[in-house]
């Protein structure tokens, strides 16, 4: 195996995966309705108070993706941004089908970057890493395992201490 090639995937897969979701944190702060529409926006699905997760799932965003960008900590990264794409899962999109492009938005993207994210707790960040620069080994099914409790686990508990939806009349 050319290690050098497996470290520049790597590298490719952690800046694209980094930069996508610090523009979906900056999109969520700065952009349209800025961060109290975002909130609006968590309110109006279940997320209560939305204001709260407006900010934490931006503040996640920005914190994890740059982790990932620098390879910092690359597990621990992957699982904010796994959390924050469980949390769309199951508030926004699992009901939408699997395309994007369906009313509503199907859950592909988030489905996605999931698998990404749990990749990423698997294989580390690479040779081409301040994980690897700083002497750790984080990769392996046990940070594997990390990723995907922090995560999965994380977004769970979130949802259960604070997701109240509307509950929608019997038809």
């Amino acid at each position: 195996m050319d290690i050098d090639g497996l470290n520049l995937g790597l590298l490719i897969l952690r800046l694209a995966t980094g930069l996508m979701i610090i523009a979906h944190g900056y999109n969520h702060v700065f952009r349209g309705g800025k961060i109290q529409g975002t909130a609006g926006w968590f309110a109006s699905m279940g997320m209560k108070p939305g204001i709260v997760h407006a900010w934490t799932a931006s503040l996640t965003e920005f914190g994890a993706g740059a982790m990932l960008c620098l390879g910092l900590l690359t597990p621990l990264a992957a699982a904010g941004v796994l959390g924050v794409m469980v949390v769309a899962f199951m508030t926004a999109h699992r009901t939408n089908g699997f395309f994007i492009f369906r009313p509503g938005q199907g859950w592909e993207y988030v489905g996605f970057i999931s698998m990404v994210c749990l990749a990423l707790g698997a294989t580390g960040g690479g040779e081409w890493s301040l994980d690897h620069a700083a002497g750790w080994e984080l990769s392996g099914l046990g940070w594997f395992a990390v990723t995907a409790i922090g995560g999965i686990g994380g977004a769970g508990l979130l949802l259960a201490a604070f997701w109240r939806p509307e509950k929608k009349p019997a038809t």
